[in-house]
């Protein structure tokens, strides 16, 4: 059964709304992940890999760390950003994951607290591919709670020796440097750990049956001995982790609405051709319905990414409005994901069709920098002035 052509589920004219350098990223990297990814994406699923070259062609593009200035970076902006994790969502999750670690999580720390001589020695390589970065903030036994991360980092001379254990890192085992945040005396500090340091390694986690097609790895930290050059010098605390997931999540936002998009277009394409009771699946008036809610669902969460990137490029963008876009779209985009399979039936369940690995990856995605519990309680205590994590 040949596909039907990919359906135009933009029934509100979003797109419309983009700039022409937001256009054309969104079509240099549709065609990108078209001609280059789409047709390999389920073997790498399968396989659980993601070819190091796919790394470095992001970066020949231009989408690592896109958002920033300097340095070799694009200084794109909000929208265009957002632009690129949709579309590099729509192919898979771990797509954008790598990019959104790279430039949010490894780049942004350095472009943000970074000495000049950490910028200069980093962000040039890391822009165009050519290094790539990590981000070690959570532990085996500390995700949600970071300020009670046991990974530490003390003082020896003019040195700093850090032990520790850090987990699902993307990108780890493939990464030149890593950006680990460490409890100190002063406070949490952030690192850099070039790739080779004595007492550091990285093993990467198998087994998984969500982002597959994505290096997720373990990082370990043996008396790691490092000059005091190897500080970000710009941050102490909580602040300096909690704002690079911020840039993180904002890009979550808007790739996940990719990741429904293609599940919808699946969705439509198979209705349209698939015959039951001498009729296309998509006459029957439920599966109508079905479409018809997660069509609008998906323009509500496009509109919602589009309006906070609006207010980034004004500088009114708060943490707690960051909160509200990723879970309400995650949880939007699993949703579709969902309902998508049902209309796929036993066909849902098979990578020749997008829609099981789309479901699968945004499993992780709901949970991954900040789960929808620890969303729901920044937006309660916004709401209440009442903080309830403790």
């Amino acid at each position: 059964m040949a596909p039907a052509p990919p359906a135009d589920t933009d029934l509100l004219r979003i797109d419309d709304q983009l700039g022409d350098t937001d256009r054309l990223v969104r079509d240099t990297v549709r065609a990108y992940v078209a001609d280059n990814v789409l047709p390999h994406l389920g073997d790498w699923f399968e396989e659980g890999v993601l070819p190091r070259s796919v790394l470095t062609d992001l970066g020949n593009l231009g989408l690592f760390g896109m958002h920033l200035t300097g340095y070799g970076c694009a200084g794109a902006s909000a929208v265009s950003y957002g632009v690129a994790c949709r579309e590099l969502e729509a192919a898979d999750s771990g797509l954008r994951s790598a990019a959104s670690v790279q430039g949010s999580l490894a780049m942004f720390p350095i472009w943000k607290y970074g000495s000049d001589e950490q910028k200069q020695q980093w962000l040039p390589r890391m822009a165009s591919g050519e290094a790539i970065g990590c981000f070690g903030l959570t532990e085996p036994d500390h995700g949600s709670d970071p300020g009670s991360m046991r990974t530490s980092a003390r003082r020896d001379g003019d040195d700093w020796i850090l032990n520790g254990t850090k987990m699902w890192i993307t990108n780890g085992s493939v990464a030149d440097v890593a950006v680990v945040w460490a409890a100190t005396d002063e406070g949490i500090r952030g690192f850099l750990v070039p790739r080779g340091t004595r007492g550091f390694s990285a093993s990467d986690i198998h087994k998984k049956l969500a982002l597959r097609a994505s290096i997720t790895s373990e990082l370990i930290l043996d008396d790691v001995r490092l000059p005091a050059s190897a500080v970000l010098p710009g941050v102490t605390g909580l602040k300096g982790p909690l704002s690079c997931l911020t840039e993180a999540r904002f890009g979550i936002s808007w790739g996940v609405t990719g990741a429904a998009r293609a599940c919808l277009e699946a969705a439509v394409g198979y209705a349209t051709s698939r015959t039951q009771f001498g009729k296309p699946v998509a006459a029957f008036q439920l599966t109508q319905e079905k479409l018809a809610s997660m069509a609008v669902s998906l323009q509500s969460a496009q509109l919602l990414a589009l309006h906070v990137a609006r207010l980034k490029e004004a500088g009114q963008l708060k943490p707690v409005q960051v909160s509200a876009a990723k879970m309400a779209n995650a949880r939007t985009a699993i949703d579709i994901a969902r309902t998508a399979r049902t209309i796929l039936a036993a066909n849902g369940v098979t990578l020749e069709y997008p829609v099981i690995r789309h479901a699968s990856n945004l499993e992780a995605v709901i949970t991954y920098e900040g789960t929808e519990e620890i969303h729901a309680l920044a937006i309660g205590q916004a709401l209440t002035g009442i903080s309830a994590y403790r």
